[in-house]
């Protein structure tokens, strides 16, 4: 029957008549019309055609094969899967924090609120409320470094706050530090006293060098004798993590050698160090300024000799009192460590053993440069080895001038 017949045909009326039911027809459905209580009928919708649906102008008109309604589609869990979780950045958090907060470093160390505990055996027992913070030491991209004294023991330590970060390169660094110092019992780095974790943040406690780091202590330069101290100090440390760890500092520069009241000098900063035999040294870490040449060209490897380039860069500059190379464009910078002859020290100030020593280090060629135990047969560490230098009473001074 059309739909036309169906009009044409109405039904008489009568008294309280059935609710007709609605009639499939043509793959649409025909509904008798809406009526108000008392039987006016509704006005249509506004944007309604026949046979379509509201709510766009003219609606969607019927198409055939659309009259029955079909089969809700099966969830997932009735596929047998499982939605997939939204990443977030705390994804990965559970990997590394237990639900008591400690944190574990793929089982080489547990750094929980009372101190760290190292797979050796080695467990340095440390908490915030065993500190009295003092002042603030200075600040990075990572955390803070805090003067805090340990109420137990009295000593005044330096304390790192490092904020976690949530992706492997940065907690590998702590661990790599971690590692560095608490194996590091040589006298030409800076002791540690241990570490613990709360609230999202790491803090290890370090001896406390009340100098503070040697490029705010050379002023204009520095003696050839105290230079040469200095150069001791730095070849010994590095020396000792090669030989005693394996490991190659990678960000050599005066920034990251402390020096105290006493004169002693010492390594610090191990968050990039890497291990020689896991080959993990890569291009673009440490600071650029003292990278080697071989290091700007982009090569894929990082060894002993490219620490003893930086070696030189520093104690060039701690010599003369500035970096000697022009920093104003670091592209234009880049390219002169690799084009340029490399600095030297001042040939008018410095002895010939002091200026060779230098030189020896800054070879462009990686091979030409000396390994540690050849600089310490150098003529200019053997002039001043068992020379009696004040290191103390320079390392006052540069401290009282710094402050002044």
């Amino acid at each position: 029957m059309s739909i036309n017949e169906t009009e044409d045909k109405k039904p008489s009326p009568r008294p309280m008549p059935p609710r007709p039911m609605p009639q499939r027809m043509s793959g649409r459905s025909v509904l008798p019309p809406m009526s108000r209580p008392g039987g006016s009928p509704l006005p249509p919708m506004a944007g309604g055609s026949p046979g379509g649906l509201s709510g766009s102008p003219g609606g969607l008109r019927g198409r055939p094969g659309m009259g029955r309604m079909g089969k809700p589609a099966l969830n997932l869990s009735q596929l047998g899967l499982s939605p997939k979780q939204e990443q977030t950045p705390f994804a990965n958090f559970s990997k590394y924090v237990d639900p008591s907060g400690k944190l574990n470093f793929a089982g080489k160390a547990i750094i929980h609120a009372d101190g760290v505990d190292f797979s050796n055996g080695n467990s340095f027992a440390i908490k915030m409320d065993d500190l009295i913070l003092q002042e603030e030491l200075g600040k990075g991209q990572y955390g803070t470094v805090q003067k805090v004294k340990h109420r137990v023991t009295n000593v005044t330590m330096a304390m790192k706050e490092i904020r976690l970060e949530l992706d492997e390169t940065k907690l590998h660094q702590i661990l790599m530090e971690l590692d560095i110092l608490h194996k590091s019992s040589g006298e030409f780095i800076v002791e540690f006293y241990g570490a613990f974790f709360i609230e999202s943040c790491v803090y290890y406690c370090m001896e406390y060098m009340d100098a503070g780091s040697l490029d705010k202590l050379y002023g204009s330069g520095v003696p050839e004798e105290v230079l040469a101290k200095i150069a001791i100090s730095m070849v010994k440390g590095l020396k000792f993590l090669k030989d005693e760890l394996s490991i190659i500092h990678r960000d050599v520069k005066p920034t990251n050698v402390l020096a105290n009241i006493k004169g002693q000098v010492k390594l610090c900063d191990f968050g990039v160090s890497g291990q020689l035999e896991k080959s993990l040294a890569k291009t673009n870490i440490g600071c650029q300024s003292y990278m080697a040449p071989e290091r700007i060209r982009a090569a894929n490897t990082y060894s002993v000799s490219s620490d003893v380039w930086s070696l030189g860069i520093s104690l060039v500059e701690i010599g003369v009192g500035r970096y000697p190379y022009k920093y104003d464009n670091m592209f234009a910078q880049l390219k002169a460590i690799i084009d340029d002859e490399p600095p030297s020290l001042p040939s008018d100030i410095f002895s010939p053993e002091a200026v060779d020593f230098v030189n020896s280090c800054l070879q462009k060629e990686p091979l030409k440069r000396p390994v540690y135990a050849d600089l310490l047969e150098h003529p200019f560490i053997k002039k001043y080895e068992n020379v009696d230098v004040d290191m103390a009473k320079w390392a006052t001074e540069a401290f009282e001038a710094r402050k002044n």
